[in-house]
C-alpha cells in the first residue's frame, strides 16, 4: 500500500467523515528513506489548520530537544506518525485524547512504508502505552526516567507542550540527562 492509497482509505472511512467534510486532511509525516520515527499523540487546532506536523510551539521544543534544525524535522529523515492523525477536539482538562482505531489500524500500513526506523521517538503517555505495552513504568515520569532500558529502538520522552512546564520544573534531570542523550542517539542515527 502506498502513503496515498492510506490517504485515500483514511478520508474514505466513515470514522473521519466529519473532518473530510470540513476539508481537513490527515496530519502525518512519512518517507521509504526515513531513519528517525516520532510517535506523538495528535494535532493541536493550530497544527489542524496548517497540516503541517508540530507546527507549533511543542514542535519548536522538540526540534530543540533533538538537537536538529528545522530543515532535519521536516526532511526526508525524519517520520512523524501521531497516535490520531486528526484533532481530537477539546475535553474538560485539555484536548480529547486520539481515537485508538488510527493507530490500531492504520499505523501497520505506514510503518510498513519505512523499512530502515532506527529509532521511534515516543512522545506522551499513549503512544507509550501502546508500543511499550507491559515493558513501561509504573507512570510516564518512571518511563521517561528509565528511557535506557528501551533503547536502541524506542526512546520515550515527555511531551513538549508548554503545559508541561510544571512537569519539567519539577523533574530537572529531564533536561539535564534525558535531553542530551535524545540529543546524541538523534546524531548518531543520522
Amino acid at each position: 500500500m502506498t502513503v496515498e492509497e492510506i490517504i485515500k482509505q483514511l478520508e474514505q472511512d466513515k470514522r473521519n467523515e466529519s473532518y473530510t467534510n470540513r476539508g481537513v486532511s490527515p496530519v502525518f509525516q512519512v518517507d521509504k528513506d526515513a531513519r528517525i520515527l516520532i510517535i506523538g499523540q495528535a494535532p493541536g487546532r493550530k497544527v489542524e489548520e496548517t497540516g503541517i506536523p508540530f507546527n507549533d510551539k511543542s514542535g519548536e521544543k522538540l526540534i530543540s530537544w533533538m538537537g536538529i534544525d528545522k530543515e532535519t524535522f521536516y526532511s526526508k529523515k525524519i517520520a512523524i506518525v501521531p497516535m490520531d492523525f486528526y484533532y481530537p477536539g477539546k475535553g474538560k482538562s485539555g484536548d480529547l485524547p486520539p481515537r485508538k482505531f488510527i493507530a490500531e489500524e492504520y499505523h501497520p500500513e505506514i510503518l510498513n512504508l519505512m523499512p530502515d526506523i532506527s529509532l521511534t521517538i515516543l512522545i506522551g503517555k499513549y503512544s507509550m502505552d501502546y508500543y511499550l505495552k507491559d515493558r513501561k513504568k509504573r507512570n510516564l515520569t518512571e518511563t521517561v526516567e528509565a528511557f535506557r532500558e528501551y533503547l536502541p529502538d524506542y526512546f520515550p520522552i515527555v511531551h513538549p507542550s508548554p503545559l508541561n512546564f510544571r512537569w519539567q520544573a519539577k523533574n530537572p534531570w529531564f533536561e539535564e540527562e534525558v535531553v542530551p542523550a535524545l540529543q546524541k542517539r538523534v546524531h548518531e542515527v543520522l
